[in-house]
This record gives C-alpha cells, sequence and structure tokens, in this order.
C-alpha cells in the first residue's frame, strides 16, 4: 500500500464548510500530528479539517488547467483534478449547481482543492441552495 493511500485511509470523513471559512481557516502548526487546516467556528470553538464537501455554482472551466472555479453564497474556490473525476465532466458546465468532496491545498488568497468527487446537483438546485448554509452550520456544531 502506497504511503498516500495509507493517507486517504487514515482521513475522517468530509466537512461541509463554506468557501468563507476556508479563507479565514488558519494552517495547523507543523509540530502537531497530522494535516489539515483549523476552522474556527466561533464561541472560542475550532475544528481541524483536511477533507471538504463544498458546494458551489460553476462559473467557470478551465480543463486544459485540470480546474473549475465554483462559487458558493459566500465566495469563490478553485478546484483542481476535474478530469481525473469519474462522470465529472457533465457537470462542469458554467451555471450548474455542484457539489465536490475534496482535500485542502490552500485557504488563501482564495480556496483551492483538489477534487475526490463531484455530483451534479442542478435538478434540485433551489432546495440544496437553500439548505446548504444550514446543512454546513449543523454539521459543524456536532463535529465542533
Amino acid at each position: 500500500m502506497s504511503n498516500q493511500e495509507k493517507t486517504e485511509k487514515k482521513r475522517p470523513p468530509p466537512v461541509k464548510v463554506l468557501s468563507a471559512q476556508l479563507r479565514a481557516a488558519g494552517n495547523r502548526s507543523s509540530a502537531d500530528t497530522g494535516e489539515g487546516f483549523v476552522l474556527r467556528l466561533g464561541r472560542g470553538r475550532s475544528l481541524l479539517v483536511s477533507l471538504v464537501w463544498m458546494q458551489g455554482t460553476v462559473l467557470e472551466t478551465q480543463l486544459d488547467r485540470n480546474t473549475v472555479l465554483l462559487m458558493d453564497e459566500t465566495g469563490t474556490f478553485a478546484v483542481q483534478g476535474v478530469n481525473n473525476i469519474p462522470k465529472g465532466k457533465p457537470c462542469l458546465s458554467p451555471g450548474k449547481y455542484v457539489m465536490v468532496m475534496g482535500v485542502i491545498h490552500a485557504v488563501s488568497p482564495e480556496p483551492v482543492i483538489r477534487a475526490v468527487k463531484m455530483a451534479d446537483l442542478s435538478e434540485l438546485a433551489a432546495l440544496h441552495r437553500r439548505m446548504w448554509k444550514l446543512e454546513v452550520e449543523d454539521l459543524q456544531q456536532v463535529l465542533a
């Protein structure tokens, strides 16, 4: 088993986040074990994350650069590795509402994640958009 496979197996489940939360996240110090970024949730609570679940509208696709730019209600974020996602290409058209699960690569100046999974949520986009922020808040309250 490769080191990457071992790391992937050790990762906790994805945490639902908004792009603004990633922009405000801090790096975990190198003295700590593990990798990830610290989300500050308010009231002194924080959460270490490395694998995230995000949702947003496709703004721009750059398939030659293996990247897509998405926007949620709090800002934009870039998703890399989209050409490697099985069944991912049909949901890469501008205007589509998609979910993406991936590993955080950067949080500043703009969040960048490497996609592991993508799915088109456009059919019920209005419902998904309305519920997303509530889902994020609910899961983070449970985990923190």
